[in-house]
């Protein structure tokens, strides 16, 4: 009914029942077969959401600017209508923890399905074995081609399919550095030969980058580079859902006719089609239980399904359980690890969404001149700052410049116009009016202030400096 998986045989104690080695023990190049499903669709569509989102983004205009732009050489990131500073960056970290605990808590809740189907490892992987079914064929056509000799009719397909590996890697490489250089001056300078050094090289890295680790490395990469495999067996417990083999099911194992009886023949429901392995990304075999090597993607638990759907036997054989159910128990979703989680990326959703809320969209960074002090015409101490005043919106903002209270007297602008992201340098002088204060080092603070908004402000703190006696 299908074709087998090439097979390397061991002796064993039993010689009926000889050892099958996978793709993955084979340690040959893995070639998947075709097939349709449930969570083939599913991840389809998380695919072509992450494609969307990544390659369609870069694209979009806000203001008449790129929307998403991380200007390195101004030092800002535009997100739409929000520009974020070096100063913000606590808020990228932040989402970065948010990040990880939302991972930990889909891994607790489902395994590794983040790794099956919106990981970009595990997405791009997928769009360069498409170009390997386009232009060599299906699995078996695959393999027959990998064994040919060299001929012209080998080479032209080798040769259109790394093209369009290239293809694929030149574009993705365009849209991720067309985020740190607009996109359109990146296109058009690449199609007229013009561009720099240091944007030629980003772009020939990434492209590299991608051409290797889709198209090479692939499984390679989840298995040996990316850490969260080597850490999710901490995160898994008994009611985690994982994709598993239900051996009380499916045992004994063994070919049989579609109208015959299995369990007179002593068989499970099992058919040993190797279809679940014919499909596996990683290329092992999911009735082997649950292995480091598993993305959960699902692509196993389509195979089988259809496989029983023409057997006429129940699907599930493969399917997304807990250990507890194939125990024989129920699988508790409401669980302490599981509720913690969750609770703890509700708190961090919250204050990040109000930290974000409450940023202040000006900033005030203030340096006082290493002069000690000086004495102005007036015979007052004075001593001399420099501002450097930031307005971190995408609108013109006119500030207002003043002292916190205490026995000072600026000397200086005290209203300030700013452009749309614009950097003011702000030289002035701070005078002692209080002859009655004591004469010693003193606190002060500054405060900037959005005229239209006047609660929109910062204050900076700074010292004085006056001589220890007068």
């Amino acid at each position: 009914m299908t074709d087998q998986i090439p097979v390397r045989i061991i002796e064993t104690v039993d010689p009926g029942r000889p050892i099958r080695l996978t793709p993955a023990q084979l340690g040959g190049p893995i070639h998947t077969r075709t097939f349709t499903g449930l969570f083939r669709n599913l991840r389809l569509l998380g695919a072509g959401a992450l494609f969307v989102l990544f390659f369609g983004t870069a694209w979009l205009d806000w203001n008449g600017r790129q929307a998403v732009l991380w200007d390195l050489g101004r030092r800002q990131f535009h997100v739409f209508g929000a520009t974020f500073w070096p100063q913000d960056f606590i808020l990228l970290s932040a989402l970065l923890i948010i990040a990880a605990f939302g991972l930990f808590f889909v891994t607790v809740l489902a395994g590794r399905v983040w790794c099956g189907y919106a990981c970009p490892q595990s997405t791009w992987t997928w769009v360069f074995m498409w170009a390997e079914k386009v232009t060599e064929g299906d699995r078996l056509q695959r393999i027959k081609l990998d064994a040919a000799p060299w001929t012209l009719h080998k080479l032209l397909r080798r040769g259109a399919k790394h093209a369009l590996w290239l293809a694929v890697s030149l574009a993705t490489a365009l849209a991720f550095v067309g985020y740190f250089t607009p996109i359109r001056e990146l296109v058009r300078e690449l199609f007229t030969l013009q561009l720099g050094l240091q944007t030629g090289f980003w772009l020939f890295f990434f492209t590299a980058a991608t051409y290797v680790n889709a198209g090479w490395l692939r499984e390679q990469v989840c298995l040996h580079m990316c850490p969260y495999s080597r850490f999710q067996s901490v995160m898994f417990d008994a009611d985690t859902l994982v994709v598993s083999y239900d051996a009380a099911r499916g045992e004994s194992r063994g070919p049989r006719r579609r109208d015959s009886d299995p369990r007179a023949q002593g068989l499970g429901d099992c058919i040993d089609c190797t279809m679940c392995v014919q499909v596996c990304p990683t290329g092992i075999d999911i009735r082997d239980g649950l292995q480091l090597d598993c993305i959960s993607c699902g692509a196993c638990v389509d195979a089988c399904d259809s496989v029983m759907d023409r057997m006429g036997y129940a699907r599930g054989l493969v399917r997304y359980t807990s250990e507890r159910t194939l125990q024989g128990g129920r699988t508790r979703l409401l669980r302490p690890r599981l509720v913690g989680y969750a609770a703890m990326l509700a708190l961090m959703v919250g204050t990040f969404a109000w930290a974000l809320q409450a940023r202040p969209l000006v900033s005030l960074d203030v340096t006082r001149d290493r002069t000690l002090f000086r004495e102005n015409s007036a015979g007052q101490i004075e001593n001399m700052y420099s501002l450097k005043v930031i307005n971190k919106t995408q609108q013109p903002r006119e500030y207002r410049l003043a002292l916190t209270d205490g026995p000072f007297e600026l000397h200086g602008p005290s209203r300030l116009a700013l452009a749309p992201g614009e950097i003011a340098d702000v030289p002035l002088s701070v005078a002692l009016v209080d002859e009655g204060a004591p004469a010693s080092r003193r606190d002060l603070g500054f405060v900037v202030s959005d005229r239209a908004d006047p609660a929109s402000r910062v204050v900076t703190a700074s010292t004085f400096v006056a001589p220890a006696t007068r």
